[in-house]
């Protein structure tokens, strides 16, 4: 089991399952974020398991309310396109072995599926609103990345999609 922490969240791998945090990738960082083109965005995780590699993106507005100004869809939609993009680039000329491997199994895989988990906070107030629609969030993603993935992801902690090799625990504390 491979185990992950993104902020105050702690993704849990199943086994078969390889993961990776994307972002903390040497070749992400030192050869392809500021490369072809400067300020290359990138998805927060990678996965794969079986026959469908995961690229996810977590977004925890629990603590910190949003303050981009564009559109979270439009963000995402511009990750998964760099990652993609970083991704092939990565398996002929990243440094690090692991990285340039995953990079390969990633892009062999025969699906791949997009995924938002985004916690906000419980209750809505007019201090901290719940200021993102998951499902309009998911039908915009769907409208963007329908030739990636004709059916992405938006989940939290306590609606996790059938079918994802993992789970995802809140860190104490964190």
């Amino acid at each position: 089991m491979s185990v992950i922490r993104e902020g105050a969240l702690q993704f849990n791998f199943g086994a078969g399952s390889q993961a990776s945090k994307y972002d903390d990738w040497a070749f992400y960082r030192n050869q392809f974020q500021n490369g072809c083109y400067r300020d290359n965005k990138a998805v927060d995780l990678l996965c794969h398991s079986g026959n469908a590699a995961w690229l996810i993106e977590v977004k925890d507005y629990r603590q910190h309310a949003r303050t981009k100004v564009v559109d979270l869809a439009d963000e995402i939609a511009i990750k998964v396109r760099d990652t993609l993009a970083g991704l092939l680039a990565a398996q002929v000329r990243a440094n690090d072995s692991d990285e340039k491997g995953c990079a390969r199994a990633i892009l062999r895989k025969k699906t791949v599926r997009i995924v938002c988990h985004i916690e906000q906070p419980a209750k809505a107030s007019r201090l901290r609103p719940r200021v993102i629609e998951p499902d309009k969030l998911q039908l915009k993603l769907r409208s963007l990345l329908k030739a990636i993935d004709p059916h992405p992801m938006v989940m939290d902690g306590n609606s996790v999609a059938a079918g994802v090799p993992w789970y995802v625990t809140q860190i104490r504390g964190g």
